[in-house]
Formats: C-alpha cells, sequence, structure tokens
C-alpha cells in the first residue's frame, strides 16, 4: 500500500556559529516558522508567530509550538506517516524543546521517516537535500539560501522570503520520499559530481527501523558521525 506522507520541516530563530551540527551548544534556538505539505496537497501549510497586532512574531511562542505538535500528532493518527530530511536530529528535537511537549516528539520522531537518517545509517555518512535534489532532477533550495542565512533573513523583516525557503523544503522532501519509494533507489551528487545510488528494497525506513540496522563500515572514515548524535535525546526524559 502506498503510504500518504505529510512532510515537515521548521525553520529556527537564533543566528548560529559554526558549521551545520554545531547548534547543540547555542540552543534553545527557537522556532521562526514551519512546514508541512502531504501527499495529497497541492500547497504546504505553513506557520508562524504572531504577535498582538497580528505581524509576524520574532518566533513562535511555547503555546504555539505545541499547537504544531498537536497538528502533527493529528495528521499521524489520520494516518500519514511523517518524514523529515534530519528531523530526528534537528526538527522535532527543537521543536520538543520549544513546544515542551517531549513525549509526544519522541513519539513522533521515532514512528516517522528521517530520510537522510536512514542514509547515514545504511552508508555511515549523511546527504545533503540539495544534492539528492540534484540527481533526481527535481528543483532544489532557492539560490542564496540556506538554514544558516534564515534566522537573519527573518529577523531583519524578510519574512517571505523565510516562508518561500521552508515551503520549498518540504516540497523537495516530500519529493524525495515518494520518487525513491516508488524507484525502491535513492540517489544523490556526490561532491566529485558523479551519481551515486542506494537501494531501497523495503522502501524508507522508520527511525525506530533504520536503528536496528547492523552498523555500516566506516573505518575508512577519519571523523566517523555517530548514529547517536542524532538519538541520543530520544532516551532523555
Amino acid at each position: 500500500m502506498t503510504r500518504r506522507y505529510l512532510a515537515f520541516d521548521i525553520e529556527t530563530a537564533k543566528e548560529t556559529v559554526g558549521d551545520d551540527w554545531d547548534w547543540y551548544s547555542q540552543r534553545p534556538l527557537g522556532i521562526t516558522c514551519a512546514a508541512a505539505l502531504s501527499s495529497d496537497a497541492k500547497t504546504p501549510q505553513l506557520w508562524h508567530g504572531v504577535n498582538k497586532d497580528g505581524t509576524p512574531a520574532r518566533q513562535m511562542s511555547r503555546q504555539e509550538a505545541k499547537g504544531l505538535v498537536q497538528y502533527l500528532v493529528s495528521q499521524v493518527a489520520a494516518g500519514y506517516t511523517l518524514v523529515t530530511w534530519n528531523g530526528l536530529g534537528f526538527d522535532l528535537d527543537i521543536l520538543a524543546e520549544e513546544s515542551g511537549a517531549r513525549t509526544e516528539c519522541q513519539a513522533l520522531a521515532s514512528e516517522h521517516v528521517d530520510l537522510m537518517f536512514h542514509v547515514l545509517c545504511v552508508k555511515g555518512f549523511p546527504v545533503a537535500l540539495d544534492r539528492a535534489a540534484m540527481a533526481l532532477g527535481i528543483p532544489g533550495k532557492p539560490a542564496g539560501m540556506s538554514g544558516m542565512l534564515a534566522p537573519q533573513l527573518w529577523a531583519a523583516g524578510r519574512h517571505q522570503e523565510v516562508l518561500d525557503y521552508v515551503a520549498q523544503d518540504v516540497r523537495i522532501t516530500l519529493q524525495v520520499a515518494e520518487l525513491c519509494e516508488k524507484r525502491r533507489r535513492f540517489a544523490w551528487v556526490t561532491r566529485k559530481g558523479a551519481v551515486s545510488s542506494m537501494a531501497l528494497p523495503n522502501g524508507w525506513l522508520t527511525v525506530d527501523q533504520a536503528l536496528r540496522l547492523p552498523e555500516p563500515d566506516t573505518s575508512w572514515m577519519s571523523t566517523p558521525i555517530p548514529r547517536t548524535r542524532f538519538s541520543n535525546w530520544l532516551e532523555r526524559p
């Protein structure tokens, strides 16, 4: 049976310093906006914090973030499979902190499909979403935009650019999830410009299923990334 996916992504409020993985010591980051796109919808649903005068807030309040969690829980209960790109190691972890709904977010994280985490568990390294889009011929992220730049633009009042960015991220995530599951193969463009691929004999695995896979051989790597970097928050109360 074909899954009904719900792609999800957030953008954070705090400007971080360092590489993409160096945000742990700089939290809390706050959430400026979020997007979700289901398999049977044409356009993404968007959220952002709202000031009393109706203008976009600097970041979502705890109550607004909690409402986002409740939406995701209700959609999963309705039969959708939540899908993200690094949602385990970032989006759902941040959402748990910002909403205070840790138990609900831990359940969502364990049961959802994190495309990047599945690849990491099989190959031993992560792949960038844009690299997958390139290999599959899918329109990628807006030129000149990144998750690191989004907080600066939001703070500068360029809200629509950030909303367009988060909306495009869920479009790409959903397309990658559905196309690769149909083909039973994931593909991406390597740093050397070649196209590489990974078989998906049983389709995409949930986080819980991916964690049960045998550890890949990473002896050739100087600094392999352990799975626990993404999953250790699932064990915290």
